[in-house]
C-alpha cells in the first residue's frame, strides 16, 4: 500500500465535537453574509420567514431554503457574489442549459482554501513534493485543470500542465518526462492504459505510481482496470465549480470513501423528491453548504448527485464523514468523458438549424473505455430527399454547434421523419446503454 501522509491534521483529525463547533460558528458567519450582501438569499430566506438570528444550532440549518443551479443561471453573471469585483482574482464557470453558464468567482482567500483542500486529498492519495503531476485535464473555465494544477505545487510536487488531447504525445510525454503521478477522467485513464498496450508498451515502461481520477462517476472494476493498465494506485476526488472545485472530497489511501473537508463544506442528504433528510444507511441527494468561500458563499446547495454519507474515523486517522462514490444523478444530466450535458442544451442547438424537426434522441454507448455520444435528429422530408452532399454538409453543421455548446464531439445521425419513437408521455430522450456497474 502507498505510504499514508495527512496535510492538515489540525482540521482533517479534528475531534467530532470541535468540528461541530465550528461548524456551526461559519455557517452562522456565511448566512449573516449571504443576507447582507447577496440579494437574492435575502429573498429566498424572507419568503419562508427566516433570519440569521434564527441559526442556534446546526440543525437549524433546515430552516434555510434550498438553493440551485437555476438560482446560480437567475444572477448571471455576478450578481449571486457577495464580494465586489475588485476583490474577484479568478472567475471558472460551468456549461448551462440555457445559453448561459453557471459562473463562479473566487477571492484570494478562496484560492488559498482550494488550493489546500486539493492538497488534502492529494497527500491523502500518496502523493509527495518528490513527485512529477502530468496533469491531462483541458485548462480554461473548467475548474478540474487548475484545481489539480495549484494543489500539486502547494504539496511541493513538479507539475506538468500538458492539458487534454494528443494521446500518444501525453504517454511519449510521461516517458520523457518522468512522470509518477497521473491526473485525469477515470474513462480516459482506462484509454491511455489500452494505448500504452497498443504501442507495444508495458506498465513497467512508465514511471507512473499514484493517480487521482474525477469529474465523473466511476467503479471499482474500473479501478482495478486502471491500476492493472497503468501500473499506479488509482483515488476518487469529488468536487463541482459551483461549490469550489476539485477538493470538496477525496479517498485517501484505504481507498474507501472520499474525506469531506468538513471544516469547509457542511454536508447533508436528502430524498430529492421529498427534500426530507434520509437515515444514515440510505443513499441520498448530497446538499452542500460552503462554509468559508467569500465570493460566492452556497447555502444548502443541490449537487443532484447520489451518494450515502460514512460517519466514523478511517483506519487514516481522520475523523471527518467520508462519501461514498457516485451512484447516480437526480436530475436527467448526463456525464460524458467528464463534461455535464443536457438534453436541453442539444434541443437548442437543434432547433437553430434549419430543416431538424424538433424530434431528436441523446444515445449514450461505451466503446472500450471511452464513453461515446450519438445524437439522433430528425430531418424535414423535403431535406432528406435532397442531394447526399447536402445532407453531409448539415451533419458537419451540427456536429460542430453541438461541440461549442457541449464541449466534447458527438457524433450525428440524420433520420427520416417518424422515425424516432413517439410516447404519450415524457419523450424518451436519451437513451444510455452503458453497462451499469
Amino acid at each position: 500500500m502507498i505510504p499514508s501522509a495527512i496535510w492538515d491534521p489540525e482540521f482533517e483529525c479534528m475531534h467530532v465535537d470541535a468540528l461541530r463547533e465550528l461548524q456551526l460558528e461559519r455557517l452562522r458567519k456565511v448566512v449573516r453574509r449571504a443576507w447582507g450582501h447577496v440579494p437574492y438569499y435575502r429573498q429566498k430566506m424572507q419568503v419562508v420567514g427566516v433570519t440569521p438570528s434564527d441559526i442556534k444550532t446546526l440543525e437549524d440549518i433546515r430552516k434555510l431554503p434550498f438553493t440551485t443551479k437555476d438560482d446560480l443561471r437567475l444572477c448571471y453573471p455576478y450578481e449571486a457574489f457577495a464580494v465586489p469585483l475588485e476583490k474577484v482574482v479568478r472567475i471558472h464557470a460551468s456549461s448551462g442549459t440555457t445559453g448561459k453558464s453557471t459562473v463562479v468567482g473566487y477571492t484570494r482567500k478562496d484560492m488559498e482554501v482550494w488550493t489546500n483542500v486539493v492538497a488534502r486529498f492529494l497527500v491523502a492519495g500518496g502523493l509527495t513534493s518528490k513527485d512529477i503531476v502530468h496533469i491531462a485535464f483541458s485548462y480554461g473555465l473548467f475548474t478540474g485543470g487548475f484545481g489539480l494544477h495549484y494543489g500539486a505545487e502547494r504539496v511541493g510536487a513538479s507539475v506538468i500542465p500538458v492539458s487534454a488531447g494528443r494521446s500518444e504525445r501525453q504517454i511519449q510525454i510521461m516517458r520523457d518526462f518522468g512522470s509518477t503521478a497521473l491526473v485525469c477522467t477515470p474513462s480516459y485513464a482506462v484509454y491511455l492504459g489500452e494505448l500504452v498496450q497498443g504501442m507495444g508498451l508495458k506498465p513497467g515502461d512508465l514511471k507512473l505510481r499514484v493517480g487521482f481520477f474525477g469529474a465523473e462517476a466511476w467503479s471499482n472494476r474500473v479501478r482495478e482496470e486502471i491500476q492493472a493498465k497503468l501500473g499506479l494506485f488509482a483515488t476518487d476526488n469529488y468536487g463541482l465549480s459551483e461549490i469550489i472545485g476539485p477538493g470538496v472530497a477525496g479517498e485517501c489511501v484505504h481507498q474507501n470513501g472520499m474525506h469531506i473537508s468538513e471544516d469547509h463544506f457542511y454536508p447533508e442528504r436528502i430524498d430529492p423528491d421529498t427534500c426530507e433528510p434520509v437515515g444514515p444507511d440510505r443513499r441520498g441527494e448530497l446538499v452542500l453548504t460552503t462554509l468559508t468561500k467569500e465570493a460566492i458563499p452556497l447555502i444548502r446547495y443541490r449537487t443532484r448527485d447520489i451518494c450515502m454519507l460514512m460517519p466514523g474515523t478511517c483506519p487514516c486517522g481522520r475523523t471527518g464523514a467520508r462519501m461514498s462514490k457516485i451512484t447516480g444523478r437526480s436530475d436527467d444530466m448526463l456525464i460524458i468523458r467528464g463534461a455535464n450535458i443536457y438534453p436541453s442544451q442539444v434541443e437548442e442547438v437543434l432547433l437553430d438549424v434549419k430543416g431538424t424537426l424538433p424530434h431528436y434522441q441523446l444515445v449514450v454507448s461505451r466503446e472500450g473505455a471511452l464513453d461515446r455520444l450519438e445524437v439522433r435528429v430528425e430531418v424535414s422530408e423535403e431535406f432528406f430527399a435532397d442531394e447526399m452532399k447536402k445532407l453531409n454538409e448539415l451533419d458537419r453543421q451540427i456536429e460542430h454547434k453541438l461541440e461549442n455548446v457541449l464541449g466534447i464531439r458527438a457524433s450525428v445521425k440524420l433520420v427520416e421523419p417518424r422515425t424516432i419513437e413517439r410516447s404519450e408521455g415524457k419523450a424518451k430522450r436519451v437513451l444510455d446503454l452503458r453497462p451499469k456497474e
